[in-house]
């Protein structure tokens, strides 16, 4: 579960270069979603842990990610096989157990030190002096599936523990302008998401009402999901939302 110890900092604007033609690997790096799948530093492993992914975005002006538990940026610098990342910022929470801190630390360690990167449409590796990171593509989300539905929430999922839901209807719809609108069983949402990568976002989110306290952690739940930016999938008439650290909403498709 992420707990904030800190005001989140401001993610740092990423310029990103590009290659000439034939100037470097025949990959292209932008607008593809990664997830590190191992890494070395120092002759030691980047230590994964499950439900904590580490994520790589890179786009014509900006490259964003998820470093276990914290969103970061730097700014990258291409020509050719070479790249660069600098001004290394991120935001500002504390994950538990333990071990996704590490992670985390690990990660933005070696992510300074890479000099050169090669690929294909679905592998990445990223390498320094005494450091490699592999990545995997990720199929980006397709908003197609999501938009155009009454989502209607029945099940909260904590890692290994799944729950039912109480209060009112508690519902989720995504619109094709990236305006949604929802409720948690007892307060109703609104706001705007945006696609990043393969997670989904919401910038902008407000609540409004009041919960009894038997539906308060109910409502936390949804929140929280909700708005630390979340990967989606559907099957058939089933919705998944699901987060680092292992939180997740489980929505059918209205009758």
């Amino acid at each position: 579960m992420r707990r904030p110890f800190a005001a989140l900092g401001c993610l740092i604007v990423l310029l990103v270069g590009c290659a000439e033609p034939g100037d470097g690997p025949a990959a292209d790096l932008s607008d593809v979603p990664w997830e590190l799948v191992s890494g070395t530093i120092d002759g030691a492993p980047v230590p994964l842990v499950t439900g904590f992914p580490i994520t790589l975005t890179i786009s014509e002006d900006a490259a964003t990610g998820t470093a276990a538990c914290n969103g970061y940026g730097a700014t990258v610098t291409t020509s050719g096989a070479e790249i660069t990342f600098s001004g290394l910022g991120a935001t500002e929470m504390a994950c538990s157990p333990n071990e996704v801190m590490e992670s985390e630390q690990r990660y933005l360690e070696a992510l300074p030190r890479v000099e050169s990167w090669s690929g294909t449409e679905s592998d990445l590796a990223l390498m320094g002096d005494e450091v490699e990171l592999n990545f995997e593509a990720l199929p980006p989300i397709a908003t197609a599936g999501l938009t155009g539905t009454v989502w209607e929430l029945e099940s909260l999922v904590d890692s290994d523990s799944v729950s039912s839901v109480g209060g009112e209807r508690a519902t989720l719809e995504l619109f094709s302008d990236n305006s949604m609108l929802g409720s948690t069983g007892c307060r109703d949402l609104h706001g705007r998401y945006e696609v990043t990568g393969a997670e989904v976002t919401m910038p902008e989110m407000a609540a409004e009402g009041d919960c009894p306290p038997d539906l308060q952690a109910q409502d936390a739940h949804v929140i929280s999901v909700l708005g630390d930016g979340f990967r989606a999938s559907v099957d058939g008439q089933v919705l998944t939302l699901s987060t680092s650290g292992g939180l997740g909403l489980v929505y059918r498709a209205e009758r």
